[in-house]
């Protein structure tokens, strides 16, 4: 009986989640495959939230919204400033 007062934790397995340097790099190299231009894709997916802009192909549709937007913006402007200190 004391089995049932105890509380049962449920917990699904993550799967292993990417950082958004990560998700960027995917995301790209999906865009680029498919034909698409992965700057002006992601640039639009940026300013306006719109998923369409990004392709589901290599489910790079899913793995952008992974993240919020400022998460992915943030990962741009650490990039690029790391980029110009070197």
């Amino acid at each position: 009986m004391d089995q049932f007062n105890d509380t049962m934790r449920f917990q699904l397995e993550n799967p292993v989640s990417l950082n958004a340097h990560d998700i960027l790099m995917s995301v790209y190299a999906s865009l680029k495959e498919k034909g698409y231009d992965p700057i002006n894709q992601i640039v639009g997916y940026l300013l306006s939230g719109d998923p369409t802009y990004i392709t589901s192909y290599g489910n790079a549709r899913y793995l952008i919204r992974q993240l919020e937007r400022d998460e992915l913006l943030e990962e741009l402007v650490r990039s690029y400033v790391l980029d110009q200190e070197q």
